[in-house]
């Protein structure tokens, strides 16, 4: 570190790194081992020399009998879990470093007793900003206001720079297009679109998502040139593009959605349509100042024009669009419109290098101090981000104030570390995270177990939903049982989930959602959860309406209670993870998942030979698919097992364990893809062909006959290449995924 300027070593080796403890959090948190050069000495064989070698031999033959009688004796006295300091004999005592074991009821009251509704009120008004977009002298405000924070709990700080490209509006203000002689200047805008001038018929696509498209397409619908018209909801902006590019559109235009109309009719939209995380200009590596890079631009660049308009804008196009209705399905009165209703769109973004500070604070562990959960929240926001940003900013603060009390005055003594950090470029997708992971990735993956993402957390009341990788299930259950609802008596588990919290709380973890590169690009456990009023996002992300008062109405004036719950939730998942002795994430969660997916496939394989026998051939065959599910059921069934007869108050031996545990997400990376083309590489939660989503979607389009679908590539993905086949190698591991 010099100054508050990150430098970064790149090292071509991960072993190097787990050899010098360095990490992926600026080594604060190292576990070093010291080695010692030794000197040989090459002796002549003269009789006073050969003496001196016999009694040298003697005395290590002694010594070396005498460290054997104490290890032996140490071995029945070696330091546990339990025990800050052990004593070998009675007049010898030995500190090691071991953190005592609090009980869980104390821990949980502690924590109680920190968490207040009342201290919300004054750190929100701390953590409001009407204009903090990411790089912008607001959010470095904001960022000096959160190290200041974390100096003042007394934490371990550190800043992370990066240099990013980002597209802003363009320099007039507004892009434009013309529409039957009217011409209009939206203020929103979406970043990394392709700029440019176009001009061809409107198509109304509802929201724009792969089974609208097909469907449009199966009815002879041609979208080739076509400028797509679609609402926001249930997929991300960029994926909206990314679909409407395959079907070979040369431009999106996205708008409200009118059942939200308490948005107003000319409410502006703003977002980014990059299919990916991070700098799309520096794909798979860190943007540190002067680094170099070859000129590589990220597969998740749209090549054609994106833009948002108002509903307003919306409107009066759908008015005076012509051609056939829209399919019955989507129970819409619109016109799908025909080749006379041509529009121009002209976008001109502007791309910006950016200066962006992510703010890191640090509570380290009392045994395992290069082990950490990491629990973060996004700074920045396209305008007020009361919602996107303040809340989860301030959750973030108080929880590190809370638990840094904890450790000074209420005794607690966390096992591993604990690291808080605060990111900016949150709003172009998860930039400053990304970057940080992209910088650390080596590290990271063997030393951070966790991440907790507290991004949106506030949202509404009516329903409480988690998206978490599914070692985290379990966990997130038992605190769901532990913390009390702020809506009534009993707990959250009992209002939200006493029913059936698998479809009542949980839900997929999105491409959009922060935890997403930490889950499907490094490998690391993530969850993210919320409080909220729809199923849906909330209405007003990527809007400048997103105030107080908007919150205030959403949640009922409940906010400072709802903000007390989400940090009660974050709180108890992060003092579990680092205050049991083996880390709270259930391997045996997969097996669930791999069994489903393989009788999907499985079902689907018959369904298309049934169907369509000419476009499998007969050496197709599913038994390399069963034996890798079997292969990891037994993995993991032989770790739970070796948990139930290991001493759970062995130091060593918690941490072998422990780091067998986490080896477990990482594992399901497919080493076979490209970050660049591919960087979502998890194959049961990432995206792309290598998943097995990915083959499943590669069999229906074959079963459908559509004309994308290639039987010899799928053959070629599918066909194992006995244990080199990437999604059996990563599920049987060769015995790496769990034992």
């Amino acid at each position: 570190m010099e100054g508050d300027n990150s430098q970064v070593e790149m090292k071509l080796s991960s072993d190097m790194d787990e050899e010098t403890g360095g990490n992926g959090a600026g080594e604060h948190l190292n576990h070093n081992s010291n080695r010692k050069p030794y000197v040989a000495q090459k002796l002549g064989r003269t009789p006073k020399n050969l003496c001196f070698m016999a009694v040298a031999t003697l005395l290590i033959f002694i010594i070396g009998y005498l460290i054997g009688y104490l290890v032996h004796r140490k071995k029945d006295l070696a330091p546990t879990c339990d025990d800050s300091m052990v004593r070998y004999d009675d007049g010898a005592v030995i500190k090691t470093g071991a953190a005592p074991l609090m009980n869980w009821d104390k821990v949980k009251n502690l924590l109680a007793e920190q968490v207040s509704a009342d201290k919300f009120d004054s750190v929100f008004r701390e953590f409001s900003s009407d204009n903090h977009r990411a790089g912008s002298l607001g959010d470095e405000v904001l960022g000096e206001k959160v190290v200041k924070r974390f100096r003042e709990y007394g934490m371990k700080i550190w800043t992370d720079e990066h240099f990013v490209k980002v597209q802003d509006a363009p320099a007039s203000g507004s892009n434009s297009f013309s529409y039957k002689g009217k011409e209009e200047s939206p203020t929103g805008f979406l970043s990394y679109s392709a700029n440019g001038t176009i001009t061809g018929a409107v198509l109304y696509a509802f929201y724009g998502e792969e089974n609208n498209l097909r469907l449009l397409k199966s009815r002879n619908v041609n979208m080739t040139g076509r400028v797509i018209l679609v609402k926001t909801g249930r997929i991300s902006f960029a994926e909206k593009v990314a679909n409407a590019a395959k079907m070979g559109a040369s431009a999106v235009l996205i708008y409200p959605d009118p059942s939200k109309a308490s948005i107003g009719g000319s409410t502006q939209l703003y977002g980014h349509v990059h299919l990916g995380s991070g700098d799309p200009y520096t794909p798979g590596f860190p943007s540190f100042n002067h680094t170099q890079f070859p000129p590589i631009n990220s597969s998740g660049l749209p090549k054609i024009l994106a833009q948002t308009i108002t509903l307003d804008m919306a409107i009066s196009i759908l008015r005076q669009l012509g051609g056939a209705n829209a399919p019955e399905e989507w129970e819409s009165p619109n016109k799908l419109g025909d080749d006379s209703d041509a529009i121009t769109l002209r976008v001109d973004n502007v791309l910006r290098e950016k200066k962006i500070v992510n703010v890191f604070g640090v509570i380290k562990g009392f045994v395992d101090a290069d082990r950490y959960v990491v629990i973060g929240a996004q700074r920045d926001a396209w305008g007020p981000g009361f919602a996107a940003s303040t809340v989860g900013t301030s959750v973030l603060v108080e929880l590190a104030r809370s638990i840094s009390d904890m450790v000074k005055n209420g005794g607690f003594k966390p096992r591993r570390s604990i690291v808080f950090a605060s990111w900016s470029a949150g709003e172009y997708g998860s930039v400053g995270a990304t970057e940080w992971l992209e910088g650390y990735l080596s590290s990271l993956s063997m030393k951070a177990f966790s991440y907790i993402n507290l991004d949106g957390v506030v949202t509404g009341q009516k329903y409480f939903k988690v998206a978490a990788s599914p070692l985290l299930h379990g966990l997130i259950e038992s605190t769901l049982k532990e913390v009390n609802s702020p809506n009534k008596a009993g707990s959250l588990f009992s209002e939200f989930a006493k029913d059936n919290m698998e479809s009542n709380v949980l839900e997929p973890l999105k491409l959009d959602n922060a935890a997403y590169p930490f889950l499907a690009f490094s490998g690391i456990p993530s969850a993210s959860f919320r409080f909220t009023s729809e199923d849906s996002d909330y209405l007003y992300f990527g809007t400048t309406l997103d105030t107080r008062e908007k919150l205030n109405a959403a949640t009922g004036n409940k906010v400072p209670q709802l903000a007390e719950a989400a940090t009660r939730v974050a709180g108890h998942m992060v003092l579990r993870l680092v205050h049991n002795h083996l880390l709270r994430l259930d391997v045996e969660k997969y097996n669930k998942i791999i069994r489903n997916r393989v009788v999907q496939i499985n079902n689907k394989v018959h369904s298309v030979l049934r169907l369509q026998p000419q476009l499998l051939s007969k050496v197709l065959t599913m038994q390399w698919l069963m034996s890798a599910y079997g292969s990891y059921s037994r993995a993991s069934s032989k770790l739970a097992t070796d948990i139930q007869d290991s001493n759970m108050e062995d130091i060593e031996m918690c941490r072998t364990l422990n780091d067998r545990i986490m080896t477990v997400e990482r594992n399901f990376l497919s080493p076979y893809v490209s970050p660049r083309d591919t960087p979502f590489r998890h194959i049961l939660l990432g995206s792309g062909p290598h998943t097995l989503q990915g083959l499943y979607g590669h069999l229906e389009a074959l079963r459908m006959d559509h004309p994308e679908a290639d039987a010899k590539l799928f053959r070629n993905q599918f066909r194992p290449r006995h244990l080199d086949h990437p999604e059996l190698r990563q599920l049987t591991g060769r015995g790496r995924v769990v034992s």
